[in-house]
């Protein structure tokens, strides 16, 4: 199979399997529900079409606040009763199994053998490489990891990369159709365990759990130190664009070449790489490259806009969530 085969074009996609209906499967089938798509999903439990159904409709509110493509419909959904029939028909098929080696591997070579060959085969691993699960698989180059973040139907960040033996073609093709079903796509250069954005939560984890282990804070202070603190900024500005700022007018080279010493004061646990000056000259360009044409000043108003965006939004919802709260007393 090659990219002048029969695949679909991702704007041309119809049909949506979805394999796997738990908490990561359903909130598949929500987005894709929600972004006008016919879903086939299939599911081996035997109460699996119920809580599908009851997550979906769960969903649907949210979903229609955010606004719904044209032709979008809690109807368009189909569970299937077997494999076989989930993907028969499918443009595109998003595997989300539970996280166990064996079974992902078996599974993605039986979806394989099933679906049509020109259709791109996508699994929502968090943790396993797409080198290891494609070692079953007939046609393992069609093959690649869309790894989502929880809940996949509000959260648009999905993360792709192809295993050893995906072709080029493929991982460019399913990047192109989750940017068209709405989703924020990372194409990663190459396989890494855990992929960007969750090695990104993990260093934040773990140290939370150093600092609650040695008595150093608690959890209500490590959330709270969070959300009201760089979780906010977060929101729109990532750490690198952050920092550039903190660099003043010097930008990030001067932030690393004013405050790069304070890398080897111990503020955490994890262990910092040594300030090259490669490590310094990647990080100054590549944060330029994110900031483009704005200034320092566009970008701090922009910032501060955004910021004030935020809080006001966070405050309308917490006025609503008390109202409905006091209601019900």
């Amino acid at each position: 199979m090659t990219e002048n085969s029969t695949t679909a074009s991702p704007d041309d996609v119809d049909t949506v399997a979805c394999v796997g209906a738990g908490v990561i499967g359903g909130g598949w089938v929500a987005h894709f529900l929600a972004q006008g798509y016919r879903v086939v999903a299939w599911d081996p439990s035997p109460e699996a079409e119920q809580r599908l159904r009851e997550l979906v409709r769960a969903a649907w509110p949210a979903l229609e606040q955010l606004g719904l493509a044209p032709g979008a419909a809690i109807t368009n959904l189909t569970v299937a009763p077997t494999l076989a029939e989930a993907v028969a028909e499918a443009d595109f098929v998003q595997e989300s199994a539970p996280e166990r080696l064996e079974l992902k591997q078996s599974l993605l070579a039986e979806i394989d053998a099933a679906a049509a060959p020109h259709v791109v085969i996508s699994s929502s691993t968090s943790g396993y490489s797409m080198t290891e699960m494609q070692t079953r698989a007939e046609a393992p180059e069609r093959l690649v990891v869309g790894h989502p973040f929880n809940p996949p139907y509000l959260v648009p960040l999905v993360e792709v990369v192809g295993g050893d033996a995906t072709k080029e073609w493929a991982v460019q093709w399913a990047s192109e159709f989750y940017r068209i079903a709405g989703k924020s796509v990372i194409t990663m250069d190459r396989e890494l365990p855990g992929f960007i954005a969750n090695r990104i939560q993990e260093a934040a984890w773990r140290e939370a759990l150093h600092m609650v282990d040695k008595g150093e804070a608690t959890p209500e202070q490590i959330d709270l130190a969070m959300t009201a603190g760089p979780g906010l900024r977060w929101a729109f500005f990532g750490p690198c664009l952050t920092f550039h700022l903190a660099g003043g007018e010097g930008g990030m080279a001067h932030m690393l070449d004013h405050f790069g010493p304070s890398l080897q004061a111990p503020w955490t646990r994890l262990e910092s790489p040594e300030l090259t000056e490669g490590l310094r000259d990647a990080m100054v360009a590549g944060t330029q490259e994110v900031a483009g044409e704005r200034s320092n000043a566009e970008l701090i108003e922009q910032r501060d806009r955004r910021l004030i965006a935020v809080m006001r939004a966070l405050s309308e919802v917490d006025a609503q969530e008390a109202a409905r709260s006091g209601s019900q007393q």
